[in-house]
């Protein structure tokens, strides 16, 4: 599943390659996609004429901030300033979803779940292997995170001023689950998957294992320190691409030549020499260093 990088990698394609989209046509193609309204017209007749304003990103959830076009006597207003708040579409890639973008025409493939349009047919198409993926509409005056349980539920930024010792004291300090279970949380932080929870926990030097309360002050320092280098380390690189992830140009990620511990059971650890091993944790495979994490 795209984790906080890859989502990120996606949100910085899509606010580059779609300025002044406006959305004049949406198709969908597989209704299961769209998870909110429940009337899927009701979808459709919301987006049309839209202007995707703004990409932000929460947690692993992207959300396009969108204005509606004035028409006045029938004549499309492009003033900006005449725009109105057109609520947001929120997109959750899950497994295997990603967007591709269009100039010409083409039709689409059997994974293809929805199509946006614009005046010039340029098409910005949701491709998704699995259907995992939801997008929602939600109209101006209604608040994302009251209608999406997700995304209303999820912890901190990695990069926020929120997340900090103190916060990470108070919700780890009487916790008997292992510190990579707490990572994975998203009430806890949001964004961080499996890849990203390995990586850190190898960096920061604490075995995936440990529980949680066992985790010492100083150890906490290097851990949120080792989750921000990571998940910008990997940010540069384009997120990771191990099966499914693409972005918006259909190139992988390349932090995934970089991983020290996931994915590399049974070989050498960059550092000591020792075989990386893997355990399950949570029901998620788990890579570290037994040697290099204690």
């Amino acid at each position: 599943m795209p984790e906080l990088p890859e989502v990120e990698t996606v949100r910085r394609g899509l606010e580059q390659k779609l300025k002044n989209f406006i959305i004049k046509k949406v198709e969908i193609c597989r209704a299961s996609t769209v998870a909110y309204p429940i009337d899927k017209q009701e979808f459709i007749e919301g987006l049309e004429n839209s202007l995707i304003y703004k990409w932000d990103r929460r947690g692993k959830y992207l959300i396009a901030e969108l204005k509606t076009i004035k028409k006045n006597n029938n004549i499309i207003i492009q003033n900006e300033d005449l725009f109105v708040k057109n609520g947001f579409l929120i997109v959750h890639l899950r497994m295997t979803g990603h967007f591709t973008f269009n100039h010409n025409l083409t039709n689409p493939c059997k994974h293809t779940r929805i199509r946006f349009f614009n005046n010039n047919n340029d098409e910005l198409r949701y491709v998704d292997v699995r259907s995992f993926g939801q997008m929602w509409w939600v109209k101006d005056g209604l608040l994302p995170c009251k209608i999406i349980k997700g995304l209303g539920s999820l912890g901190p930024e990695p990069f926020s001023d929120d997340f900090n010792i103190k916060y990470l004291n108070k919700k780890i300090s009487k916790k008997t689950r292992s510190i990579k279970s707490i990572l994975l949380d998203q009430t806890i932080v949001a964004g961080i998957g499996n890849i990203y929870a390995d990586e850190s926990l190898y960096s920061a030097g604490i075995s995936p294992l440990r529980e949680a309360k066992t985790i010492k002050n100083n150890e906490l320092k290097k851990l949120k320190l080792a989750i921000v280098e990571v998940l910008k380390k990997s940010i540069g690189a384009g997120g990771t691409t191990f099966s499914d992830f693409r972005d918006l140009e259909g190139e992988n990620g390349n932090f995934g030549l970089q991983t020290n511990v996931y994915r590399r059971t049974g070989k050498r650890c960059r550092k000591c020499k020792n075989i990386i091993e893997r355990q399950k944790i949570s029901g998620r495979s788990t890579h570290w260093c037994p040697k290099c994490q204690k």
